[in-house]
């Protein structure tokens, strides 16, 4: 149980105690336990921790982290004040891993992982989920090893107080008479000191006039984002609101602004528009103050490129004579699509036959919404491209559905002979030429794999039928020919690059439901445990949402158990976990606006990196820092 106040001697624990093994014979629960404490043993079921679990005798040597470099100098100094008392202190990171530990408790009934998944209910997950101090007590534990112990946990934050990023835990033997625990002073006095050593080593001078600006201005709840070249800060709201074009679009104007940039290239504030961010128009006293206490000056207002009716104020924020970063403040400057009819930054899913396709992610929702606009904006042909497997065909086949109403004419280039679309060209022009007889849709699949009279037809077609209906895929994955670049140049106003599927890995559970075959008649349908889920989101999914359908279907036909599909029942190379961190949204948008840029020059980096504006050093840097 999580006490903060009221904590249990053993005499009120036994109860609890009875209560747990009830519960671990499937027995019905009395009145009164607390329903926290109940809680936190059913999660312990549902991850399928075994309550036998021992100590992890050589526990592993732990990894390479800020934390435990920030709190090492603290922990050193209070190993002499713990080698006198019972007590025992761990130190765990946000993933709930034993970075440190001393003491004789911790030694003789510690785990590696103290997630909930691994081995169910204890202070240190609870202080991590809740972001505030919680206490466990024998009993309330689901291991049988930490029956006889109490302890409690104080979560650690991030400089800028927005997260947890770890916990301080000191462990006792079963805790008598009542009060908090008694190890709760000393607890919240070491996470004290490391935060304030996180603090010291997380920011210089200059990135702490930044970070106080972004955090003044997201407390007002808007979509805020601060950018110094290095580092980015984007708040909630900011993430929900804006695309990876749009964040790479303030990227590059915050790097230009810092290094210089004529302020005449960049749009003034428009008269008679509300200003946003840190200043506002009807207070010019408190902006001057403002601008004399964060050191800002002059902001801007520039519109976002992808369509979306938005724009974002930037301010300037310097350190002395030196502009040090950019806080950008977005704002709609045209309403929101409403639900019938989205926009380019609203919502696919409500939208006909595109109702479909499965994911809510920010990349797959501006992605499929480009592709709805430029289907909607004129009847000429579109092009979409991406990686095998990442849904190019069912969102074509679903545009044209939408703008025509009938099946289009679907031809797979990979599989029709070299000639086919050549004739069916011809077709297509005749029906176009004939009164009262619209040309049929056509959705043209891998075209990649066109060969020389096909492509030459396709481009004949297209220079005298320039509005065909037509939806045409590309997967790049091989060099081109002259004529087959020479139609992807002429398509390449209306195309639209649909995301890879590791670029989207919050769409997985909703797609694997969705793949999911219709259950037998009286049995359940397929559902997920979060550590499956979870790795789910980890794979790295080289053949993206087809190699999904294809897991989920294997699953759900080899499967023999009932309940949720858990980690253990997934293909091997889904169940390792991957040894590379998790890179955030905006860093896969980077990436994968580099590996195009590579393939469009043929892998030539000192020309990709000349395309994207960024030094052939810095090309290398990054490509590094992905793998």
């Amino acid at each position: 149980m999580t006490t903060t106040e009221d904590f249990r001697s053993p005499m009120t624990l036994a109860p609890i105690r009875r209560a747990r093994e009830r519960f671990l014979a499937d027995l019905p629960l009395p009145d009164g336990i607390p329903d926290d404490v109940v809680a936190g043993w059913r999660r312990a079921r549902f991850f399928g921790v075994q309550r036998d679990l021992t100590a992890d005798r050589d526990l592993a040597a732990a990894p390479a982290s800020p934390l435990l470099a920030a709190a090492s100098p603290v922990l050193q100094r209070l190993v002499p004040v713990l080698g006198d008392r019972d007590h025992a202190m761990v130190l765990a990171d946000e993933r709930c891993r034993v970075l440190w530990w001393h003491g004789r408790r911790p030694v003789a009934a510690l785990r590696h992982d103290l997630s909930e998944r691994e081995v169910g209910h204890n202070s240190a997950a609870v202080a991590l989920r809740t972001g505030l101090r919680a206490e466990a007590h024998g009993p309330e534990h689901f291991l049988d090893l930490w029956q006889d112990v109490s302890a409690v946990s104080v979560p650690l934050h991030a400089p800028e107080g927005a997260r947890a990023v770890g916990t301080v835990t000191v462990v006792t033997d079963l805790c008598a008479g009542r009060g908090s625990h008694p190890g709760t002073a000393l607890a919240e006095a070491t996470a004290a000191a490391v935060e304030a050593e996180l603090a010291a080593r997380w920011q210089r001078p200059a990135e702490r006039l930044l970070l106080d600006a972004y955090l003044r201005e997201s407390v007002s709840g808007q979509a805020v984002v601060a950018l110094d070249g290095r580092n980015r800060f984007v708040n909630e709201a900011a993430a929900r609101q804006l695309s990876p074009e749009a964040l790479s679009h303030l990227e590059r104007r915050a790097v230009a602004l810092m290094h210089g940039e004529s302020a005449s290239d960049v749009p003034r504030p428009r008269g008679g528009e509300r200003s946003y961010g840190l200043h506002e128009p009807d207070e010019a006293r408190d902006r001057d103050q403002a601008q004399e206490r964060w050191g800002v000056r002059e902001p801007l207002d520039v519109d976002m490129p992808d369509g979306s009716g938005q724009a974002a104020r930037l301010t300037p924020v310097r350190h002395g004579d030196t502009v040090i970063g950019i806080i950008a403040v977005a704002r709609r400057t045209s309403p929101s699509p409403g639900p019938g009819s989205p926009g380019p930054g609203g919502s696919l899913r409500q939208a006909g036959k595109l109702a479909a396709l499965a994911g809510s992610s920010v990349a797959w929702r501006h992605a499929t919404a480009r592709a709805a606009e430029l289907a909607r904006s004129s009847s000429q042909p579109l092009l979409l491209t991406g990686e095998r497997g990442s849904g190019k065909t069912a969102v074509g086949r679903a545009l044209l559905l939408e703008r025509d109403g009938t099946e289009p004419l679907t031809v797979d280039a990979a599989k029709a002979p070299d000639g086919r679309l050549a004739a069916l060209c011809a077709t297509l022009t005749n029906r176009q030429d004939s009164p009262g007889c619209p040309a049929r849709s056509l959705l043209l699949r891998h075209a990649e794999r066109l060969g020389q009279r096909d492509v030459a037809a396709l481009i004949a077609l297209l220079d005298e039928s320039p509005h065909l209906p037509l939806v045409i895929t590309y997967t790049p994955d091989a060099p081109v020919g002259p004529c087959l670049q020479r139609l992807l140049d002429g398509l390449s106003a209306r195309s639209v690059v649909l995301p890879p599927l590791r670029g989207r890995p919050e769409d997985i559970e909703e797609l694997a439901s969705r793949l999911a075959p219709e259950p037998a008649p009286g049995h359940p349908p397929l559902t997920w445990t979060l550590d499956a889920v979870r790795a789910l989101e980890q794979h790295s999914w080289p053949g993206n949402v087809t190699e999904l359908a294809h897991l989920v279907r294997a699953v759900a036909e080899q499967r023999r158990a009932s309940g949720p599909v858990r980690r253990s029942e997934l293909p091997d190379a889904v169940q390792e976990r991957p040894a590379t961190r998790r890179l955030s949204a905006i860093e896969r948008a980077e990436r994968d606006a580099i590996l195009e840029a590579l393939r469009r020059h043929g892998g030539n980096k000192a020309r990709a990196a000349a395309a994207l504006g960024i030094g052939r050093a810095t090309l290398y840097r990054k490509l590094r820092g992905y793998r």
